[in-house]
């Protein structure tokens, strides 16, 4: 016999979709010769007041479980927005369905002001690697990332290009000797290096960050497992670069990219468990839980984790200063940029916070290098400022294939052979970091060439990696 009602017409007039709705439908049958019209103004009533309808010998069921949820625990979970903004795509035809649906959850989120996608997205925890996402006094742990204020810092070295050609064997020696790579590796003794960072306040102010000191002491000047690595290179500016005081012609420079170590990843699994006990979202969305900026959990996380992009920024200075003094360089040129981090802008007139998940800082004249892989260049750009984007840049060219698919797929001779196709003397590293695994980063720039001025280019020729190829840390 033909239904007079649905679910579709059962939420239209206020039913959740759940237990209740169910129990109406099997019910909908028995008043079959009833006008739609007389049956929804009876189940109007119904869903108005239950109490009411105890008694009855067709609705008393039903009513008695209306009466029995809605005196039941009440609900905390914050629920996500319906008919969500769209997002800005750069580079959509390569950018994988998984890492759309993540954004599209995230500008759900009853904060959220603006989001976009740069091109060499791929599917994250939360928020997706290349995602950005604009928000309103509330910030994301999980919208930041794990590996805190991970970032590229680039020397330009007076070197000559020919010099390091030709003494190889002297830069590797030192490459090797002035690193340590690994996943919870770190310094001992008269090894450990010395920076100011190590005196903030926050190690004292906040308890997780101060329990942490000791470990961010010996990890200072290293440079965890993963993507992370520290190159050798020549770096070709095609004209002269009157802001930098660049003049046109090649130079040895020198790459490095890596994070905050065991403090960022600390912090990021305490403020993250935090916010998932403050912020309950539904589940699809569970892992975006936001701390209020005007709370004190706010707070805390937003200086405990400027203190670890503080402390990745040290890690790299200390690389770089040993480095160059080891080889005997002076410094022409030095640029450095970060991600998985979230800053106090201005969007629109309105001042938000964006979280740049593995996405490049790229407003109006803001310099930032762009990594292509151990075989393909890399790219120093000057941002354009572009307001769709929310102001921002891919960070690299993206994962092809999960680390899992590269290492079923890729062999060691292939490796081999595509670094000695390229010139690439290799340090360490497994097959999920072969350049394979990888998008090709020429595709990447030019989807977002709207976003960025490529000022000069960088080929790797000299990479050190993990020798296990771990794990960030």
């Amino acid at each position: 016999m033909e239904k007079k009602i649905t679910g579709e017409t059962l939420k239209d007039a206020g039913f959740k979709e759940g237990k209740i709705l169910g129990m109406i439908l099997e019910l909908s049958h028995q008043f079959a010769t009833l006008e739609t019209e007389t049956l929804m103004a009876l189940l109007t009533k119904l869903n108005q007041h239950p109490e009411n309808f105890l008694d009855d010998p067709v609705w008393g069921a039903v009513a008695a479980a209306m009466v029995e949820e809605a005196n039941g625990p009440v609900s905390n979970e914050i629920p996500l927005i319906d008919n969500a903004a769209g997002f800005a795509v750069y580079g959509e035809a390569f950018i994988e369905p998984g890492a759309h649906a993540q954004m599209s959850t995230a500008m759900k989120l009853p904060v959220t002001v603006a989001g976009a996608l740069m091109p060499d997205a791929h599917q994250g925890y939360g928020l997706p690697i290349g995602g950005v996402l604009a928000t309103r006094n509330a910030v994301i742990p999980y919208g930041v990332g794990v590996d805190i204020g991970c970032r590229m810092a680039l020397s330009i070295t007076d070197i000559p290009v020919d010099f390091f050609l030709e003494n190889q064997a002297k830069f590797k020696r030192e490459l090797i000797a002035q690193t340590k790579f690994g996943a919870g590796n770190g310094f001992r003794g008269k090894e450990m290096a010395e920076h100011a960072v190590l005196e903030s306040e926050v190690f004292r102010e906040i308890k997780t960050a101060a329990a942490l000191k000791d470990k961010a002491a010996t990890q200072l000047g290293t440079s965890g497992g993963g993507n992370h690595f520290a190159e050798w290179g020549i770096m070709e500016f095609a004209a002269q670069d009157e802001a930098m005081g660049i003049a046109k012609g090649k130079y040895l420079a020198f790459l490095t990219h890596s994070g905050s170590r065991g403090l960022g990843a600390t912090i990021a699994g305490h403020y993250t468990r935090l916010a998932k006990e403050l912020c309950v979202l539904p589940k699809e969305a569970a892992n975006l839980a936001y701390l209020d900026l005007d709370t004190e959990a706010g707070q805390e996380y937003w200086l405990a984790m400027n203190l670890a992009g503080d402390y990745a920024s040290a890690c790299h200075a200390v690389i770089h200063q040993k480095m160059l003094h080891a080889v005997g360089a002076q410094l022409l040129g030095k640029v450095e940029n970060h991600h998985n981090f979230a800053w106090k802008e201005n969007l629109n007139g309105e001042e938000v916070i964006v979280h740049r998940k593995g996405a490049t800082p790229a407003g109006k004249g803001v310099m930032g290098i762009i990594p292509g892989s151990m075989t393909a260049p890399g790219f120093l750009v000057r941002g354009k400022g572009e307001t769709q984007a929310v102001f921002s840049a891919s960070h690299g060219a993206g994962r092809r294939m999960s680390r899992t698919q590269a290492f079923k797929s890729i062999t060691k001779q292939e490796m081999r052979d595509v670094l000695k196709a390229h010139g690439v003397t290799l340090i360490g590293a497994g097959l999920d970091e072969a350049p394979m695994a990888y998008k090709d980063i020429h595709q990447v720039m030019s989807a977002q060439t709207g976003l960025v001025d490529v000022v000069a280019n960088f080929v790797p020729k000299m990479v050190r990696m993990a020798d296990d190829g771990s794990r960030e840390d």
